[in-house]
């Protein structure tokens, strides 16, 4: 799906064309309706205290969101990053840790490889997640480059992932529904609204048919979440970017489908934030209902927030609102207690591990000989190129809002003349704190001006705006940033030569806000060459923190 800033409607496809027990996913168990009474967690836990939205404050947009037994997960968008489609997993929906990614490697083209093309604003968009009682199978399905749908197949959400299928029909903003008699069914399409059967298997497609077509009046409606609840089936759509409608049929998944609008231009819970759309909806096993949607909010990203949903007596969802908005804070869900406590998605990094943590996407797909970890990670030169965006083996990190900041302490000894590492701000407009070494002399600068225009060609490689001497091998590197959405915000850059005291290095940096990038801004390890291969660094630290 395309966020629009201006909440006008437009689709994704129009802009790139322009530009250049279960859950959702599944059938669901019978739902409370109007005037029942609150249903409670199985455990006969009571819900206690409140929650804050948004329930994760980084960039998970076009989520898919189901329950299996008392485990929530969560899928999410990723365009060119590497590996594709974070699975997030949770206890109590509230709460949220990275548990691996659905799609290993962008192999859809060389592009993916920043090898001859690039694939910015390509790759990973609005696709779906399920899971399947019969085989205990996770399965994500999504589509690329308008051209064909990929399925791939988990028994664990944290993985391993592997292909299962191609399938030549591009399925465009899916959802995968697992119907109650296991068949598999996909909705999707972008105002003409289309659902097609899996073979059982799977694999192939069995048939697909128009079901809706989106009326004028309403513009364009895509993002499709399928479900069954009570033997209805629905079909939950976006209106890009300021509100959600659903379809429901009594006559099966191939309909008649009737149309009801969920929310139009409702005020969000992130000051300077757009409208919550494009989500999913999930039922808690006590029966309570809840729908995770994202606000776009850029710099940042866009960020997921929750709400509970009620039913009308005629089985039509109603998001519950507080003072006519979504709001900001809603009375925790009624759940167990969880099993463990999740993995904060802030904190240190050593790289101590055999492989990253799952909170690190590369920006395309990485240059595998030319990192490791243990004992910090290493990053070698894997291309000669002036241009960040043409470098491999960048290694970027979500932004955590409102502000965060992340520090990195970097052993530099192993540079080479021509390379340039560092760390950055990173999105199509960027700006980085780093290292250059030419003619056998190390410096610390600060550059900005790096740029890409609306066809992601790069129109700017960078100028330095400050510097400053350089001893030993060791140094850290601080970038701060301020994601709030509204004003333009800054970003800040300083350094340290002992960990403690740390100077300001450049002028402040603005974040841009244009939406048409979809990803927000994220901090980015990079180590390219200008000259030759050869050269590396290591970081031994990351720290992402909060004020």
């Amino acid at each position: 799906m395309v966020p629009s800033w201006p909440h006008r409607p437009l689709s994704r496809r129009r802009a790139l064309t322009a530009a250049t027990g279960l859950a959702a996913g599944a059938a669901l168990p019978a739902l409370p309706l109007a005037g029942a009474a609150p249903a409670t967690a199985a455990s006969g836990t009571a819900a206690s205290g409140t929650y804050t939205n948004p329930v994760i404050w980084q960039d998970f947009a076009d989520i898919d969101v189901i329950r299996v037994g008392d485990t929530y997960y969560a899928s999410a968008s990723t365009m060119h990053y590497s590996p594709g489609a974070p699975v997030l997993r949770s206890y109590d929906l509230v709460n949220w840790e990275i548990a691996g990614h659905s799609v290993p490697v962008l192999d859809f083209g060389a592009k993916y490889d920043l090898n001859g093309g690039r694939g910015y604003v390509r790759g990973i968009w609005a696709s779906s997640l399920a899971y399947r009682p019969s085989n205990r199978t996770f399965y994500w399905l999504g589509q690329i480059d308008f051209a064909k749908t990929y399925v791939y197949t988990a028994t664990a959400a944290e993985g391993p992932w592997s292909r299962l299928t191609t399938i030549g029909t591009a399925y465009y903003d899916a959802g995968l529904l697992v119907d109650t008699d296991d068949t598999l069914y996909v909705a999707y399409g972008n105002t003409t609204i289309n659902v097609a059967q899996l073979s059982p298997d799977g694999r192939t497609q069995v048939r697909t048919q128009q079901v809706f077509t989106t009326p004028s009046s309403v513009g364009t409606l895509e993002g499709s979440r399928f479900y069954k609840i009570n033997g209805q089936y629905y079909i939950f759509l976006t209106r890009p970017a300021n509100g959600q409608y659903i379809l429901k049929s009594s006559g099966g998944p191939f309909g008649p489908y009737t149309m009801r609008q969920v929310l139009l231009d409702l005020r969000g819970p992130i000051p300077g934030g757009g409208v919550p759309h494009q989500g999913g909806l999930v039922q808690t096993r006590g029966g309570a209902w809840y729908y995770l949607a994202f606000v776009d909010a850029y710099p940042g990203g866009r960020m997921p927030a929750l709400a509970p949903v009620t039913w009308t007596a005629d089985g039509w969802p109603v998001v519950q609102l507080v003072n006519g908005a979504w709001g900001t804070t809603y009375p925790s869900p009624a759940v167990p207690a969880p099993p463990r406590q999740v993995t904060p998605m802030t904190g240190v990094d050593t790289f101590d591990g055999t492989t990253l943590a799952p909170r690190w996407e590369w920006n395309h797909n990485p240059d595998n000989t030319k990192w490791s970890t243990g004992n910090g990670l290493t990053l070698r030169t894997a291309t000669v190129t002036n241009d960040l965006y043409w470098a491999r083996n960048t290694l970027t990190h979500r932004i955590q809002g409102p502000t965060s900041t992340a520090t990195v302490q970097l052993d530099h000894s192993a540079m080479r003349d021509g390379d340039r590492a560092g760390l950055a701000l990173l999105r199509d407009s960027s700006a980085w704190i780093g290292l250059k070494r030419d003619g056998g002399v190390t410096r610390l600068v600060m550059v900005g001006g790096l740029t890409m225009d609306t066809n992601w060609n790069t129109t700017g490689t960078g100028t330095e705006l400050a510097s400053a001497p350089v001893s030993g091998g060791r140094i850290w590197l601080r970038a701060g940033a301020d994601i709030r959405p509204g004003a333009p915000r800054t970003g800040t850059f300083s350094y340290s030569t002992d960990g403690t005291t740390f100077t300001r290095l450049g002028p402040d940096f603005t974040l841009g806000n244009d939406w048409r990038f979809f990803m927000g801004y994220r901090f980015a390890l990079f180590n390219h060459a200008t000259q030759a291969l050869g050269g590396a660094v290591r970081v031994t630290r990351f720290e992402l923190s909060t004020p």
